[in-house]
């Protein structure tokens, strides 16, 4: 992972960032420490039509059946000057309590993107368990394609590239790890590794989200 402060490369386990200091609990510092209760849409800035709500609804449905070990969440907001959204993302993602995403999947195999409907800027966090098979150009090709959609406020449009996008590269390198799991050996557990369509290919975690 990315430290969220200098965006650094660091291990995920670490207690702080070796470059600037980071630790998670400065986020609590910036923040707070209390758990954030959400829906995985949550449309504060008010940027979606009802049609386009339920829609979206569906999509993130859809979604945790393709994937039985995962969730996709949204939000749209209006970020001040002091949130930086990299920061902003992993701090929510750690403290959300998702009221629509059943017990059984933690925030360990989350997906989060965030957006600032005024910067027309998005990040995308996401839980431990995804790092094996969410690579950095895989979010990247998702928020590039997704750009031009931002900047026009088709937040709509947007969202759809991206769930597509991580939804393809998630089927593609959940197979290529199920080929090979030697490969990943040390990435993730023995019980983490293989094919993320499938409801019997991950234990539940019990740590939270760094």
């Amino acid at each position: 992972m990315k430290c969220p402060r200098c965006v650094q490369r660091i291990h995920r386990s670490a207690p702080q960032c070796p470059h600037c200091g980071f630790a998670t609990s400065d986020l609590d510092d910036l923040y707070g420490a209390d758990a954030v209760s959400m829906l995985k849409l949550s449309d504060v800035a008010g940027v979606l039509r009802m049609k386009e709500r339920r829609n979206v609804e569906r999509w993130l449905h859809n979604f945790e059946d393709n994937f039985p070990q995962l969730f996709f969440s949204v939000y749209f907001g209006s970020l001040d000057d002091c949130s930086h959204i990299r920061q902003y993302g992993m701090w929510l993602l750690n403290r959300s309590n998702f009221k629509d995403v059943d017990l059984t999947r933690s925030n360990d195999g989350g997906i989060l993107l965030v957006v600032d409907v005024n910067g027309k800027s998005a990040f995308i966090a996401n839980g431990y368990l995804l790092d094996i098979y969410l690579k950095e150009e895989d979010t990247f090709n998702a928020l590039s394609k997704a750009h031009p959609h931002l900047l026009q406020g088709n937040y709509y449009k947007a969202l759809k590239i991206v769930i597509t996008k991580v939804s393809a590269a998630l089927v593609k390198s959940s197979k290529q790890v199920k080929r090979n799991p030697k490969k990943y050996h040390g990435r993730a557990g023995k019980d983490e590794q293989g094919d993320l369509t499938s409801p019997q290919t991950m234990e539940q975690p019990h740590s939270q989200v760094e």
